[in-house]
């Protein structure tokens, strides 16, 4: 692994030319992966999506995304290009969604997680997040269970400066 500048690491709104390789990030991080239809489709027709980019000296190498509904946010994905994992940008993909949040209105934000995966379980928490609730047979790969967590945001949360993001 070799040592990132993270003054070249970037966050911006996805674009819909952003979407092929956010679906090739889709493909290596997940089991069930959403197509390149159901990005073009947050992107241009929910009004309640807000997705952002990792950008890392002119390379998408995560993204993520959330609703914010009312005062509450509901993070959709977040995912990092796989051979840039294990370096903590997931950690700054989520933080930055939750500034983000805060700057759109939300107080609470929430998010499904498999039961098995305690790795991301482990990020959660440390941001804030805690066990609410369990959504039974939730993945349709292998229906298992999904861990409903929920954290608290605050203005320390909050960004200083605007957001860009649609």
């Amino acid at each position: 692994m070799t040592e990132m500048n993270v003054e070249k690491l970037v966050f911006r709104s996805m674009t819909l030319s952003d979407v092929p390789e956010i679906v090739n990030i889709e493909l290596e991080a997940f089991t069930c992966p959403w197509t390149e239809e159901a990005f073009v489709n947050e992107l241009t027709n929910n009004h309640f999506a807000r997705y952002m980019v990792m950008d890392y000296d002119g390379i998408v190498i995560g993204y993520g995304g959330m609703w914010t509904i009312m005062d509450e946010a509901h993070v959709t994905n977040i995912a990092v290009r796989e051979n840039y994992r294990g370096r903590g940008l997931g950690e700054k993909m989520l933080i930055e969604l939750q500034k983000l949040a805060v700057f759109c209105g939300s107080a609470r934000m929430t998010l499904e997680v498999r039961v098995s995966n305690l790795i991301a379980q482990r990020l959660y928490r440390k941001l804030g997040f805690e066990p609410a609730g369990v959504r039974p047979a939730y993945y349709s790969d292998n229906l298992e269970d999904a861990l409903i967590m929920w954290a608290e945001l605050s203005l320390a949360d909050g960004v200083e400066q605007e957001h860009d993001i649609k």
